[in-house]
């Protein structure tokens, strides 16, 4: 189990929110930091961690997002080739973000259309910037005993579930996933075990959990439901963000 690091911002700063409260004009802030992107980007790169994230929080298009996305970039900067990047990403600037910096853009909206896969929009990224540097998040929310993916920042449900053969299929066009369980995500309210407890039984390529960490306990309880396979990131939970989890402590935890 690899510690994944993440910076998420949001209208130019970098910030942990509750993921289920994010919409277009508000998010439920954990934290608001007072250093930049790349102050976080440099202790991660310090300590020798590579395959986290940073995510663009503010919907593609607005004034918002291109703060947002300017604040990414001095820690894509900071970290080159280092950190992966999220968040209105498509064909057209996925070339972008892997010059700037990135090791990997992290899709999710682009490839679906009105809830369902649009394997078009697919190919047409990986033909943009290779299989290998693709990351799809399959973020999802509970709905009865199934976890549906979510899209456009965790708002929109797809028609999409979390199956075995969902991610044989979608393994086919990315290098790993990213997967935020997105009822916990920022709560520290613990970690959702049942959506770990099945992606441990699929063994292909490498997947990152998010949510609802809250101690070293909650990553022992991931190491061992995944099988020491899955990767986890925290956020809100690290002293780092405001929270009693200290950064040396998790890392340790971890492999690197």
């Amino acid at each position: 189990m690899r510690f994944r690091p993440c910076i998420d911002i949001h209208n130019g700063k970098v910030k942990q929110i509750v993921g289920s409260t994010l919409s277009d004009d508000s998010a439920r802030e954990n934290f608001v930091a007072d250093k930049d992107a790349d102050y976080y980007a440099s202790i991660y790169k310090d300590h020798g961690l590579s395959g986290g994230h940073i995510i663009l929080l503010n919907k593609a298009g607005t004034q918002e997002y291109e703060l947002t996305k300017k604040q990414a970039f001095k820690g894509l900067n900071a970290y080159r080739n280092g950190m992966q990047i999220g968040g209105g990403i498509n064909c057209d600037n996925a070339g972008g973000f892997i010059e700037a910096g990135a090791s990997h853009v992290i899709v999710t909206s682009f490839v679906f259309s009105d809830g369902v896969v649009n394997e078009n929009n697919l190919k047409k990224l990986v033909n943009s910037v290779t299989r290998e540097k693709i990351v799809l998040d399959l973020s999802c929310r509970r709905v009865d005993d199934r976890y549906v993916i979510a899209t456009d920042r965790w708002q929109k449900l797809t028609k999409v579930d979390i199956t075995y053969d969902a991610l044989d299929y979608f393994a086919s066009f990315c290098d790993e996933f990213l997967i935020h369980a997105v009822d916990v995500e920022g709560k520290q309210s613990g970690i959702e075990q049942n959506l770990l407890e099945y992606l441990s039984g699929w063994e292909g390529l490498p997947i990152t959990y998010a949510g609802g960490v809250r101690s070293l306990d909650d990553m022992k309880l991931i190491r061992e439901i995944g099988h020491d396979r899955i990767d986890v990131t925290v956020g809100s939970a690290l002293d780092l963000f405001g929270g009693k989890l200290k950064f040396d402590e998790a890392v340790k935890l971890c492999d690197r």
